[in-house]
């Protein structure tokens, strides 16, 4: 984990804002800017603290920590990707952890995660590299959570819930205890997720179910 001190954000979101928001309240660390690709952000600024450029800005701030921004995990490890091209290995990455936020004896917080207000831990809860916790989202025991994934706010895991790499579940989602959830899979807001839900797939409603789209309409037709 990188020391106290400087700190880069990339991705100029709104998730940025919040972790700004965050580390000002805290304490811990300082701003130093945001780094963003998007050529019309640059010499501009965001509540107060400057785009300085894009990824390859990190090269002039060689003692500063960086944070991803990015809402979704899939973009977060594309980043992951290219500064680690640019040299930013993982003792580089800040943990911003809400100072309300209590992690328990024998629950761990990866590098480059990031916990926001009202989240809460019980016990053995594992968090991997680079994972977003949402405002008030409550992991229970032995839930584990792959590195990239994402939990939005007002989730409930239940005990030994598994989120597999650079799943997305949704604001208000549920997940009943002992499922996994797949690597890459997407559970939509409010969805109540029952049973084991396969790698890459998009699922959404109560119980939650696979979303097709309209080539899929004689095969669910078939099935029901």
């Amino acid at each position: 984990m990188a020391a106290s001190g400087q700190l880069l954000l990339v991705a100029a979101s709104g998730l940025a804002r919040e972790v700004l928001a965050l580390v000002r309240a805290g304490g811990a660390h300082e701003v130093t800017g945001f780094l963003d690709d998007d050529v019309t952000r640059r010499g501009t600024s965001v509540d107060g603290v400057p785009v300085l450029g894009g990824l390859e800005e990190v090269k002039h701030h060689p003692d500063a920590a960086v944070l991803l921004c990015v809402g979704r995990g899939a973009g977060r490890e594309r980043l992951a990707a290219r500064l680690a091209d640019l040299g930013v290995d993982e003792d580089r990455y800040a943990t911003v952890v809400h100072p309300g936020v209590d992690v328990p004896v024998g629950c761990s917080v990866g590098s480059g995660s990031i916990l926001l207000a009202g989240v809460v831990l019980t016990a053995a809860v594992r968090v991997g590299r680079h994972v977003v916790v949402m405002p008030n989202a409550t992991l229970t025991h032995d839930d584990v959570l792959e590195d990239f994934s994402t939990v939005c706010a007002g989730v409930a895991l239940g005990g030994g819930v598994h989120v597999g790499r650079a799943a997305y579940l949704g604001m208000a989602a549920s997940v009943r205890e002992r499922v996994v959830v797949g690597a890459g899979a997407t559970l939509g807001m409010g969805g109540v997720l029952l049973t084991d839900m396969p790698d890459g797939e998009t699922w959404a409603g109560v119980p939650a179910r696979p979303i097709h789209g309209p080539d899929d309409r004689s095969e669910r037709q078939t099935s029901t």
